[in-house]
């Protein structure tokens, strides 16, 4: 299989257009968060302080499953349980991917690992530019992307293709989503032949996977 840079394929997944929509959407679930908390005492206390990504995931969830529902992000989507029965995360069906969303203090670093992340990032090793699998590359499920972003102040956001090593955190992330100027151009040079060629080979052998896996 040719290679397929991180970077491309990510642009054929979600365009730039697409991408554009994760600012306002975060911004609008962050301010629903700081009006509800400013509202109810009981959320003021310092323990509920101690809890607030909570209250910030759950805004943003809704913020995307509406985005999803209204097509504005013409994608499928599913509320999928963890591996242990403590809740459930939404994963956004894209054409040959999907993608999660986390809230991370760090851009730098992945998200803590559990194990639908780990099963993600394991998906990504056969796909992208690594050479410890440049000949060893096949199709063993979804690519994964994750949608991070800050954690108590909304300061960062980014797509990212993360590493099946943990310690190697990123084999792409874009640049920070909220630095996006609008209207939205595309933030990638125009893609060559090669790297058309290459994602439309990818996509080929994901839609052989799929046939053979019931996916």
């Amino acid at each position: 299989m040719d290679t397929v840079s991180a970077e491309q394929f990510l642009a054929d997944q979600l365009s730039a257009v697409q991408r554009a929509l994760v600012p306002p959407a975060l911004k609008s679930a962050y301010s629903a968060v700081r009006l509800l908390v400013a509202q109810e005492p009981i959320l003021q206390v310092a323990s509920a302080a101690d809890n607030r990504g909570r209250l910030i995931a759950w805004a943003v969830d809704l913020m995307f499953e509406k985005m999803l529902q209204t097509k504005q992000w013409p994608f499928d989507y599913q509320w999928r349980n963890f591996s242990q029965p403590t809740g459930r995360y939404l994963e956004i069906r894209l054409s040959h991917s999907v993608l999660s969303i986390s809230q991370i203090a760090n851009p730098d670093k992945q998200p803590r690992n559990v194990v639908f992340r780990e099963n993600g990032r394991l998906n990504n090793e056969p796909f992208f530019d690594l050479d410890e699998f440049r000949d060893e590359r096949e199709i063993q499920g979804l690519p994964h992307f994750l949608l991070v972003h800050g954690h108590q102040e909304l300061k960062f956001a980014h797509i990212g293709v993360p590493h099946s090593a943990f310690r190697r955190d990123w084999i792409y992330k874009t640049p920070n989503l909220l630095n996006l100027l609008h209207p939205v151009a595309s933030d990638l040079p125009a893609a060559e032949s090669t790297d058309f060629e290459s994602a439309m080979v990818l996509k080929e052998e994901i839609e052989n996977w799929r046939k053979d896996h019931g996916a």
